[in-house]
């Protein structure tokens, strides 16, 4: 029985709760706080100066981006108009027998004969290169194939001059040699 009394009375505050929020001097000075203004002095003009976010990074965002538009994409469309309207896909015509083409005269498009011109490499020189890169690894394959024999042929051997072998410095030999030496003649036979 306790904890019905208990929700009744909670039921009780809460519509005298509800009463005094739904007052309309109440709900007005509720909306009033919730933005944010600053009175102004001065007799003209709206009294209130409402504070909004600043918008600073929107319009840096559209300066930029109206100047990279004005830089860079105006600049490329004129010239791909140009080179589509004045210019044109290039024509097949007869060449001399003795003529060797260009690597870039066999592309239609101008933009693309200019690419293949000016900023891409020959397609030769790349097939060279490649090549090249293929015979250095097969180079280092094969190096590393004759010293895995190598290893093998040392172990089935028993050997070890090769990569087993870590060379004595002379000086101390020497050294020791001449002591002995000395005490040999010292102690006479």
């Amino acid at each position: 029985m306790a904890i019905w009394s208990s929700l009744a009375r909670s039921a009780q505050v809460s519509g005298q709760f509800n009463s005094l929020v739904r007052n309309p001097v109440l709900l007005t000075a509720a909306k009033n706080a919730l933005v944010q203004s600053r009175s102004m002095s001065g007799g003209h003009g709206p009294k209130m100066f409402t504070i909004t976010p600043s918008r600073f990074q929107w319009h840096k965002f559209k300066d930029m981006f109206h100047m990279y538009v004005m830089v860079g994409v105006i600049p490329v469309l004129a010239v791909v108009f140009y080179a589509n309207v004045f210019i044109g896909p290039a024509q097949l015509t007869e060449t001399p027998t003795d003529y060797q083409p260009k690597h870039w005269e066999y592309h239609k498009h101008p933009i693309t004969r200019f690419i293949a011109r000016y900023m891409l490499n020959n397609p030769q020189q790349d097939y060279e290169k490649m090549l090249h890169h293929l015979y250095e690894e097969n180079e280092k394959s094969q190096m590393l194939a004759l010293e895995a024999k190598i290893r093998d042929k040392m172990a089935e051997r028993h050997d070890y001059q090769s990569y087993y072998y870590r060379p004595a410095i002379g000086k101390y030999h020497r050294v020791a040699k001449e002591a002995a030496d000395h005490l040999e003649s010292i102690r006479g036979d």
